[in-house]
């Protein structure tokens, strides 16, 4: 999943500058690993790396390269995508903005026995917006949006 994203070279920035924090939660080491050499092959700094309780924060030169990033993480392996805007400061009378972009992993996959609502359930599919689940005995299916994910657990 190789990201090609077209940075523009701006040298006289300071060593701690970023723009963009791409915040990893949930995620196995194979997407960590993933994302750290996304980061290392493109054209963007990677100014600090914040290890948190639940995952990752990477704080990076470049918006555009976090969000893309972001959106491939959730094309490719379903989860929870969200960007938000801060405003910064202003420059020249231009507002800057500072973006955060949060990806959560889903840690279930298709056929694994869920609990919810005090009803068992079977995933039948993991989409990249929303998880699909059937109910064990009357075979009714429901959509749930990651949000809602917290309220799931996993049946052995």
């Amino acid at each position: 999943m190789y990201l090609r994203c077209m940075v523009k070279s701006k040298e006289n920035r300071h060593p701690n500058y970023f723009e963009a924090i791409l915040q990893l939660r949930d995620c196995n080491e194979q997407i960590v690993g993933l994302v750290q050499d996304e980061i290392s092959r493109g054209e963007v700094k990677l100014t600090k790396t914040v290890k948190v309780s639940s995952g990752f924060d990477y704080y990076l030169s470049e918006k555009q390269f976090a969000i893309v990033l972001g959106k491939k993480l959730l094309s490719s392996y379903g989860g929870y995508y969200n960007v938000s805007a801060s405003l910064w400061g202003e420059k020249d009378g231009k507002k800057i903005y500072r973006v955060t972009v949060l990806f959560r992993c889903c840690n279930l996959k298709k056929d694994d026995l869920v609990e919810y609502g005090g009803e068992k359930y079977r995933i039948k599919m993991v989409m990249p917006k929303e998880i699909m689940l059937q109910e064990i005995n009357s075979g009714t299916k429901i959509h749930l949006k990651y949000r809602e994910m917290k309220s799931l657990k996993k049946v052995n």
